[in-house]
């Protein structure tokens, strides 16, 4: 496989999941589709270089999360959760069966921003993003058994303060 059929098919494949990884990160929709498209730009340059990628989904998420990363120390974000749904949920014919959906969403949203950093982190990449511990071990250059427990932790401490 060439490396522009090996990018295009991961495009093709990672492209969504690196936008919501963004947004869930950083809240602005515009914002997260330019650090999106920032990702696969900036691998495309590696590619063109001539370097090997491994594995090419561990390496999108590694550049998104630096990304992200120098995104947050430039700005905290300034939306709020109520700013969040009215600008990401589209209003729908059956609001009345969508509303119990909506406002769980909401308190879950809620509680993923009192958590740590790291905790969301975490909680993002496995449940969101659907990445494994490994995939995820990778990406913050830990072992995959340390990922698992700091799932397992960031979990229990959002069970904590759902309740």
């Amino acid at each position: 496989m060439t490396p522009q059929e090996k990018f295009l098919e991961g495009y093709d494949k990672y492209a969504d999941a690196i936008f919501r990884h963004c947004l869930f990160r950083i809240f602005s929709r515009e914002r997260a589709e330019e650090l999106a498209q920032e990702v696969f730009t900036r691998t495309w340059a590696v590619m063109c270089r001539g370097e090997h990628i491994l594995n090419f989904r561990a390496y999108l998420y590694r550049v998104a999360n630096h990304l992200v990363i120098d995104e947050v120390r430039k700005k905290r974000p300034s939306l709020t959760v109520d700013e969040l749904l009215e600008k990401g949920i589209e209003p729908s014919t059956d609001e009345h069966k969508r509303l119990p959906d909506l406002l769980e969403g909401r308190r879950i949203l809620e509680r993923l921003e009192q958590l740590p950093e790291d905790d969301r982190e975490v909680l993002l990449l496995r449940y969101v993003d659907g990445l494994g511990p490994k995939e995820i071990a990778d990406l913050l250059h830990c072992e995959p058994n340390t990922v698992s427990v700091r799932i397992h932790r960031a979990v229990k401490r959002l069970r904590d303060l759902y309740v």
